[in-house]
């Protein structure tokens, strides 16, 4: 009894620790849900972190293909590209959002339904190099969600081009 006591208070300290050393704080991750035959979406959420570092990579069991991108207008055209990282200055909250940067699902292995979870790890770089994987879980949102553009074609896009 004593060893299973010990045990599972060092798998919670184990576990408090892996959680509360994070060196980024990320808040309200969710995927736009899609429609039949759909093989893209897109992921948002809210990165904050604790000292100067990048998002530099993203990867989802859901997707054969996860990217950051950014989405802006140049002259009246929406156009997206692919970014080699996403800086993220310490203390400064970055938004991933519809309509700027976001993390682009493509090569969907199935549909993604509102109320369904997405798993990600999501990989930071430090400025020494060193580099922090982070697993989260993302809610599905409908395609109908306020917080997605008003005038973007189901897989959240709009008229754009991959650059």
């Amino acid at each position: 009894m004593k060893h299973l006591i010990s045990a599972a208070l060092i798998a919670l300290t184990a576990n408090a620790w892996a959680q509360g050393t994070a060196s980024v704080e990320i808040k309200d991750p969710w995927v736009r849900a899609t429609v039949a035959q759909q093989k893209s979406t897109g992921a948002f959420m809210q990165l904050t972190a604790k000292a100067d570092s990048k998002l530099v990579e993203v990867k989802s069991p859901v997707a054969g293909v996860v990217e950051i991108h950014e989405m802006a207008m140049a002259d009246n055209v929406m156009k997206m590209r692919q970014v080699p990282g996403l800086a993220l200055p310490a203390g400064k909250a970055v938004e991933l959002k519809p309509g700027g940067y976001h993390v682009m699902l493509m090569d969907l292995k199935g549909p993604v339904k509102d109320g369904d979870t997405v798993p990600f790890t999501l990989v930071f770089e430090g400025k020494d190099g060193k580099r922090e994987n982070v697993e989260i879980k993302a809610s599905v949102r409908p395609l109908g969600n306020a917080a997605a553009p008003a005038k973007a074609d189901a897989a959240g896009h709009g008229e754009h081009k991959h650059q």
